[in-house]
């Protein structure tokens, strides 16, 4: 997505809250993306909290002594948005995610969701199991008055069973599959203007 944008001329950045299971932000998830979406971003700005313990984010936290504060979030994240027109916000394992879960505050990934005021893509794999992931989290989330914009299907190979699980998805959630995206592939097969409305 953050390279879709990039490579249309686009002013496209990257954020996320936590990440747990690195050593440094470029060995990272977000490390990753500015790597591949060849973004100009600073390394600093893509995160606000890097555990080295790969393990839940809020367990890393935990084990680490330094725990996720929303306030630190909401002006990481504007710093960001300041710069960047478009800014991808990614997630931290599942909608349930706890990224804080101490005795002075519970903090879950929809808890980042609500603060910023976003809308979801839900990202899952094409495989086994997906028909009930996605429509879980869709439900989820729905019960939460999160929107959801779409849902990408990643590590498609192709085949009866993965499209009879798109075509589930679908039927019982009435949310849009938006792409399909192979295992290596280096472009997302959407068009530019469908991309850009996942943003507004």
């Amino acid at each position: 997505m953050v390279k879709k944008l990039h490579y249309a001329g686009i002013n496209a950045g990257y954020y996320k809250a936590a990440l747990s299971g690195a050593a440094c932000i470029a060995d990272s998830d977000a490390g990753y993306v500015k790597r591949i979406g060849e973004i100009n971003q600073p390394e600093s700005t893509l995160l606000s909290y890097l555990y080295q313990n790969a393990v839940s984010p809020h367990l890393a936290a935990r084990l680490e002594r330094n725990p996720v504060e929303l306030s630190k979030v909401i002006g990481d994240y504007q710093q960001v948005a300041s710069q960047y027109d478009y800014i991808t916000v990614e997630g931290s394992g599942g909608i349930v995610c706890p990224l804080r879960y101490d005795t002075d505050n519970h903090i879950l990934l929809e808890d980042i969701i609500k603060t910023l005021g976003l809308n979801t893509v839900i990202v899952a794999p094409a495989g086994l199991g997906t028909i009930n992931a996605v429509a879980l989290t869709a439900q989820y989330l729905m019960s939460r008055d999160i929107g959801i914009k779409g849902v990408i299907i990643n590590h498609y190979t192709g085949g009866m069973m993965e499209e009879d699980n798109i075509a589930m998805i679908e039927a019982l959630t009435a949310i849009p599959v938006l792409a399909r995206v192979a295992q290596n592939a280096t472009e997302l097969e959407i068009s530019l203007d469908q991309l850009k409305a996942l943003y507004e």
